[in-house]
């Protein structure tokens, strides 16, 4: 299984890739500081045989391309790009109009305010993932 973390804030990527290992999910993480870097992999995902994520935690607020930048950009991506992965909005806002507008894109599955927890990987496993 592969996750991306897109997340500008270093300290947060450490934190939420160790939360991840201790859910003890057999897991490639990458890890994006932006969303331009993100939309660089996933683009170049088939031409350099780069891992598929099938779980992308995407933060909000970052500097240059934002989440809701991110996701407009995800959305034109090419279907076979998106197919099969579960795009979860992952921040420190937990107001209700954030996440009805993060709901209203038909690419995000979740959201889940930080940090992320190994209960909450867990939870986000069994909903999304385990078949």
């Amino acid at each position: 299984m592969c996750i991306m973390l897109i997340d500008d804030d270093k300290n947060d990527n450490f934190f939420h890739e160790r939360e991840i290992k201790k859910a003890n999910f057999e897991s490639n993480i990458i890890v994006e500081e932006s969303g331009t870097e993100a939309l660089d992999y996933l683009n170049s995902m088939i031409k350099k045989n780069n891992l598929k994520p099938i779980l992308i935690f995407l933060d909000i607020n970052m500097p240059g391309m934002n989440g809701w930048e991110f996701l407009d950009e995800y959305s034109r991506l090419d279907t076979d790009i998106r197919s099969g992965i579960v795009v979860v909005m992952l921040t420190t806002s937990d107001s209700p109009e954030t996440k009805a507008k993060a709901m209203s894109w038909d690419s995000v599955s979740g959201f889940v305010t930080k940090p992320l927890t190994r209960d909450t990987m867990e939870s986000l496993y069994n909903k999304y993932i385990k078949y």
